[in-house]
């Protein structure tokens, strides 16, 4: 056996001490490693010792990649909290381009209370004496509300939409007058929407609305009240707080109520908050020069029936309704409601 032999046993019998792999777990384990063995040339067999030994290198750092893919961390899975802004208004490209989706707070309350009934909702037409109607502080208050996607570009960040609520107050309570609906307010908006998709100082601008809105209680003078604006809304959010802003401008007829604005004012910042499966809203509007505003908080619960979750509804100021638009009061409200303002 000549030196050189010698050395390409002790350089195979090196490499394969450091590989962690004895030639006879190779041998006994592995087919070619049988193939090298019936090589009779010494070189050749080396050779193929040394091809299988680079194959099984490769083969494990493969196999260690998969694994280190593999592993995934505890909280790989949990996915960042979706945008509450795309979930409301389907800015997802997957989304259909045409869909109809809940809109404004859909709710009722089976209960809700007033500080101050409004008996004379004559004013400021002119001058009249309290209604004879005998109303009750304890009505039920109720809203439908949708919006339907008419058309929406191919990324959905741009969309038609139509939209109609209707909210009304009914004196369930009070038999003796035959339970009458006291007020109902009807509300069409055409409007379209855009997502910026704008960060800013750990912000994210998702939500530009613009567009159309008629508001009136379909009553005939004198308690006929309506007008229309145009509108401009902006809603920007971090994590589960939202931020809606929106302004208006009031045109065409509002001879049934021309001093609205006085207590509306020209526009409404609303703040929408979810802890857990808890949701928060709170809202105030207002004409700072008069004096005159009001504001509105709402807690929806968990779900405790299918989608239906407990809600309570607290109001204070001018303009719960059309009809009270110029009438002061505070008013509180329990029932449930199956959507939120986002």
């Amino acid at each position: 056996m000549n030196l050189g032999f010698k050395w390409q046993c002790a350089r195979l019998g090196f490499m394969l001490f450091v590989s962690g792999a004895p030639l006879f777990v190779l041998a006994a384990g592995s087919v070619p490693s049988a193939e090298c063995r019936q090589i009779p040339d010494a070189s050749e067999r080396l050779a193929c010792y040394d091809r299988l030994h680079d194959d099984r290198i490769e083969a494990e750092e493969a196999a260690a990649a998969d694994r280190a893919a593999a592993a995934i961390s505890p909280f790989d899975d949990i996915a960042p909290a979706p945008s509450l802004f795309d979930r409301a208004w389907a800015f997802d490209r997957d989304s259909d381009k045409a869909l109809i989706r809940l809109y404004r707070p859909n709710y009722i309350l089976f209960g809700r209370y007033t500080s101050d009934v409004n008996r004379a909702p004559f004013t400021p037409l002119f001058e009249a004496a309290e209604s004879d109607e005998d109303l009750d502080e304890w009505e039920v208050k109720f809203q439908l509300s949708f919006k339907a996607r008419v058309w929406a570009s191919e990324d959905r960040r741009h969309g038609i939409w139509f939209s109609y609520t209707q909210q009304n107050q009914w004196q369930v309570y009070q038999g003796a007058i035959s339970s009458p609906f006291r007020e109902t307010n009807y509300m069409p908006e055409v409007f379209g929407s855009f997502r910026p998709g704008i960060s800013l100082g750990g912000w994210d601008w998702n939500l530009l609305n613009y567009g159309y809105t008629h508001q009136s209680n379909g009553r005939a003078d004198p308690i006929s009240r309506s007008w229309d604006r145009l509108f401009l809304e902006a809603g920007i959010e971090r994590g589960n707080l939202a931020l809606v802003g929106r302004v208006w401008h009031v045109f065409d007829n509002t001879d049934d109520n021309p001093d609205i604005t006085d207590y509306y004012g020209y526009g409404q910042l609303t703040a929408f908050y979810q802890h857990g499966e808890n949701r928060f809203t709170l809202w105030g509007r207002g004409n700072i020069r008069e004096g005159k505003g009001a504001v509105e908080a709402t807690w929806s619960s968990r779900p405790i029936l299918g989608p239906l979750r407990a809600y309570v509804q607290i109001f204070h100021g001018y303009g719960e309704s059309m009809i009270d638009y110029n009438w002061n009061q505070t008013t509180i409200g329990l029932g449930v409601t199956l959507s939120d303002f986002l």
